[in-house]
Formats: C-alpha cells, sequence, structure tokens
C-alpha cells in the first residue's frame, strides 16, 4: 500500500473518531436536557400557578430533600397552596418534628391541607395537624398519640450461650439501656423522664393546633387509634372527604378550584434508557469523574434514631 495512502487513511479514521465522541456528546447532553426538563416538571419547578402536593408515605425519617422541597414550595410563587397527602404509622419523633416545623412555614404564606389517607398515626399524624385543615376517609385510621422508646435484652440468650460481657464505665447511666442487662430503677427513670418530655411537647402540640383543652388532649393521647369518623367527633380532623373537599377548602382561602395539582416528587437520581451511564463515560472521558447521574447519591437509612413515634400493627 502507498505509504501516503495509508497516512491519509489514519487520519481519516481520527476525524471519524472524533466526530463520532462530539454526535455521542450531542445526544447524551440533548438526553439529559430532556430528561431534566421533565424531572423539573414532575417535582413542580416548571409551570404557571399550581396547587402543589407532596406525599408523606412509610416511616417518616429525618429527611433533608423533603424539607428542600417543602423549602421550595414556600418559596415559589406559582404555589398557591399546598396539600400534604399522608398515608404513614409514625416514625422518629425528630422526623415528625422537622416535617411539621416545614410545612407551618409554608403555611405562614400558603393555605395547607392535610389530606390523611389510610393511615396517619402517631409520628404521621404530628404532620397532620400542621395543616391549616384536616381530610380524611371515614374509614382512615389516625391518632395513637404517644411516644415509645424501645431496646432489644439479649442477656438471657447470651446466657444459654455461655456468654457474658464485661463492662467498665464512667458513670452508672453511661450506655444505658444496655442490651446486654436488664436496666437499673435509675437508667428506667432516666429514659422515662425522656419519654414524659416528649409526650408532653406533643400533646401540648395537639391542644394548640386542635384547639381543645390539655386536659382532653391528654385523655385522647392515650395511644388510642381513631377512624376518621371517630376523628372527626372528637375534633382531631376537621372533616370527612377527599379532593372535593380538599378543593371547597382551598376556595375558600382564594385559591381557584380550577388550578392544577402539581405533585412535587423526589428528584430521581438516574438517566433513563443507560443514558446515566453513557454519560458518564463521555463525561469521564472529559475528565470529570464526579458524574452526577452515575450512580446513587444517598443510601436509605435502615434504623430510626432517636425516640420513635409509630404505631404497631401485629404485636403480640
Amino acid at each position: 500500500m502507498d505509504p501516503l495512502a495509508f497516512v491519509d487513511r489514519r487520519q481519516l479514521r481520527r476525524k471519524l473518531g472524533f466526530w463520532r465522541l462530539v454526535a455521542i456528546g450531542l445526544i447524551v447532553l440533548v438526553g439529559i436536557g430532556v430528561y431534566v426538563g421533565i424531572a423539573q416538571s414532575r417535582s413542580g419547578v416548571l409551570g404557571a400557578s399550581q396547587v402543589a402536593r407532596i406525599t408523606v408515605s412509610g416511616v417518616i425519617l429525618d429527611d433533608r430533600e423533603l424539607l428542600e422541597r417543602l423549602d421550595r414550595i414556600a418559596k415559589a410563587d406559582q404555589v398557591k397552596g399546598l396539600i400534604v397527602s399522608i398515608n404513614s404509622p409514625g416514625g422518629s419523633t425528630y422526623g415528625g418534628e422537622t416535617l411539621y416545623d416545614a410545612i407551618r412555614k409554608v403555611a405562614e404564606k400558603k393555605p395547607v391541607v392535610s389530606d390523611v389517607r389510610t393511615l396517619a398515626a402517631s409520628a404521621g399524624y404530628m404532620v397532620a395537624i400542621a395543616g391549616d385543615r384536616i381530610v380524611a376517609g371515614d374509614t382512615s385510621i389516625t391518632g395513637s398519640i404517644g411516644v415509645l422508646f424501645q431496646y432489644p435484652q439479649v442477656k438471657t440468650l447470651l446466657d444459654k450461650l455461655g456468654v457474658s460481657l464485661e463492662e467498665i464505665k464512667s458513670a452508672p447511666l453511661k450506655a444505658e439501656p444496655s442490651p446486654f442487662h436488664p436496666p437499673s430503677d435509675a437508667a428506667k427513670a432516666v429514659i422515662q423522664s425522656m419519654i414524659d418530655d416528649s409526650y408532653a411537647w406533643f400533646v401540648d402540640l395537639v391542644a394548640e393546633r386542635r384547639k381543645i383543652s390539655r386536659e382532653e388532649a391528654l385523655r385522647l393521647g392515650d395511644g388510642r387509634i381513631f377512624t376518621g369518623r371517630q376523628a372527626v367527633d372528637l375534633k382531631l380532623i376537621d372533616e370527612l372527604g377527599g379532593e372535593r373537599e380538599i378543593r371547597d377548602y382551598l376556595k375558600s382561602r382564594n385559591v381557584a378550584d380550577t388550578l392544577p395539582i402539581v405533585d412535587w416528587e423526589k428528584p430521581e437520581t438516574g438517566l433513563p434508557f443507560g443514558l446515566g451511564s453513557l454519560a458518564a463515560i463521555f463525561a469521564k472521558s472529559l475528565g470529570f469523574d464526579g458524574f452526577p447521574f452515575s450512580g446513587n447519591l444517598a443510601q436509605d437509612k435502615l434504623f430510626l434514631d432517636g425516640l420513635v413515634s409509630v404505631w404497631q400493627v401485629g404485636r403480640d
């Protein structure tokens, strides 16, 4: 082969390879643009006047992303009202507290309705009372006002296995209660004082938000659950119903019932159709190793932290 022709062919291949990379890069960028536009639309960032809706479901934890979403809703001029759709047995007391505070900040600027679905108990009810109005179904479950602290006790098992644990600590109440020995009376008293303090805060919150006496809140706050029909008679919720009743209330607060309800959802961390991997490869070729769509950005929490306000089903 002619050496000049060989060199020309190699140069042509290099040019073709370069333009292939450019074409792939453009496709990836277009795909990212389309995806981001869809994601922003789903999270309520784009669009005209609307009623925002968030969903609080499952076990309630300290959820920073949800708190940031609520902050954006509070600041968004196009959002005229907020619906908080709740389907939760509760969770950590602190998680419920932070959500309550964030929802109340939204309520300072625009009306908020709590939509109790199947279940809003314990910390779930704590979130519900943050709304200006609570709407629930006839057979929805709510209530379970209280605080819980649980820890395992494995001493009996260790004794059967012939295993013992020795410990030396700075003070008798350090690392108490322990799963390796029954708690002392002093340790029980410390934990009980924490429970009582958090419970008093919860009861006062219920009395304030539901406009009932503290004595009545204490009577209702014995841990029991209520159906929606029972709860409305006890003033724990405002009315029975669904979207129509929610719309009527928002209309009474000067929010037109013709406005669309837009779900502000948690942003996704990956791109569809394998675009995430393709984009990551392209970005890496350009020297950007930390491409945001190349994998999960965070892991879900596995354990509840702190005191717990949760309704549990099926306990013996």
